[in-house]
């Protein structure tokens, strides 16, 4: 795997190529976490071993922290969303081939309300925030009963952010399809009597995402 740092418009990929690449994945990171925490970095690592291209990058507050090592919650979302188009724009710059985006909790979300306008071929959300930690009673599911793109969760079946007994109440667009990692949580780590370890989870959730990029490659 071949990490590649490019800085433009403020805004810093990081890319993991591969030799004879199926597709280029724009992956972002969750709220609390960076591009490169070990999640991200496990992830990367089984999709590139695959033939996926991985682009990571971090929204402005995110960056920042980097800098100052202080926390700092998210942007506003807007500035989240006009980061995502920015991103998108300077991938498909440089980049030939199928495109799809997506991204670990909250950088999943955010990529899910600009991927229709994106027009790219696939979506990849990775422990999607179905709702805030002990709101399940407010959903934020309401553009994903008309998404158009095509999408593949990967979710928990334990996840405190849309556990499977909750979200398989949820009616979605036809478009989307769950696949629910046995006993996980919300990094798609499960319990120990699953058999698996969190290293083998990744693993397998990184081949159903190489599945699914095949399939959708338009």
């Amino acid at each position: 795997m071949q990490d590649n740092h490019v800085n433009q418009k403020e805004v810093s990929l990081l890319w993991s190529r591969c030799d004879q690449k199926i597709a280029t994945l724009v992956l972002a990171h969750g709220a609390g976490a960076p591009m490169d925490s070990p999640f991200m970095d496990q992830m990367t690592e089984a999709l590139v071993a695959q033939r996926i291209e991985v682009v990571r990058f971090e929204f402005p507050y995110m960056a920042e922290r980097r800098i100052s090592g202080k926390k700092r919650p998210p942007s506003p979302k807007a500035q989240l969303l006009a980061t995502w188009k920015q991103v998108i724009d300077l991938v498909r710059q440089t980049t030939p081939g199928p495109l799809a985006i997506g991204g670990k909790s909250m950088g999943g979300r955010m990529a899910s309300l600009v991927v229709d306008e994106a027009r790219v071929s696939a979506l990849v959300c990775l422990g999607y925030p179905f709702y805030a930690a002990g709101r399940p009673e407010k959903p934020r599911v309401d553009h994903l009963v008309d998404l158009q793109t095509p999408t593949l969760i990967i979710q928990g079946e334990r996840d405190a952010l849309g556990d499977r007994e909750t979200v398989e109440h949820y009616t979605l667009s036809d478009q989307v399809r769950i696949e629910w990692v046995p006993t996980a949580n919300h990094d798609l780590k499960p319990l120990k009597r699953s058999g698996l370890s969190h290293s083998q989870s990744i693993e397998k959730s990184a081949l159903s995402i190489v599945r699914f990029l095949t399939a959708h490659r338009a």
